[in-house]
Order: structure tokens, then sequence, then C-alpha cells
């Protein structure tokens, strides 16, 4: 992901943006050790503020501070917001199953029923 359709966005539209992958992040329970697994499917750098912010503990608050750099740093946060809600997306299968929860919509054996109609 390049990040050209975001570079397009006027800058309150890139916050407003912002503040959607943000709160999807939450919602899938990402941690602090989705931060340094995102940076390489991000295309960004380890040393780029948003990578460092990942890192740092307290990912709901880095994660606000991530949406809230200024403008110059604002695709890289885009990059890190959209890796990291995959990797932790990528986990919720084990978490339910882990959990003995089947995934909404799936059987006990993680399968989707067939629709017999």
């Amino acid at each position: 992901m390049r990040g050209e359709w975001f570079q397009g966005l006027a800058a309150d539209e890139q916050f407003e943006v912002l503040r959607d992958p943000r709160g999807l992040c939450i919602q899938a329970r990402a941690t602090v050790e989705d931060g340094p697994a995102s940076v390489r499917p991000a295309g960004i750098q380890p040393t780029h503020t948003p990578a460092v912010l990942s890192t740092r503990g307290q990912l709901p608050a880095q994660l606000t501070k991530i949406i809230n750099l200024p403008q110059d740093e604002r695709v890289n946060a885009f990059r890190l917001l959209v890796a990291l809600l995959g990797v932790a997306d990528k986990r919720r299968p084990e978490r339910f199953s882990a959990a003995g929860a089947p995934m909404p919509g799936t059987s006990r054996s993680g399968i989707r029923p067939v629709d017999s109609s």
C-alpha cells in the first residue's frame, strides 16, 4: 500500500480518516507486540515516529499520539495503522478458538455451515 489516495486528501480529511483505523485497532485488541510486527508490512522504517510510538506501551494512548502527528508524518501513520490492524485481525480466530467460542457465523469446528436453501 503506497498511500497515494491518502496523500491526496486535505489535512482535515486525513485526520478524519486516521481516526477510523485507530478505533478499529483498539477494537481488534492490537497489542504493543503488534507494533514491531506491523512496521515491515507498512513499508516504513522502524525509526519513523509512528513505528517508535507503536512500541512504547499503553497502545491506545500511543495510537492517539500517532493520529495527532504533524502533517509530514501522516502518510506513515496511515500505513502503520492499516498494517497494525491487519496484524491484530489475523490473531482474532486464534483468540476466539482459544477461548472456546466459535467465530461469529461459524460452527464450533470453525467451518461456516452450508446454506441449504
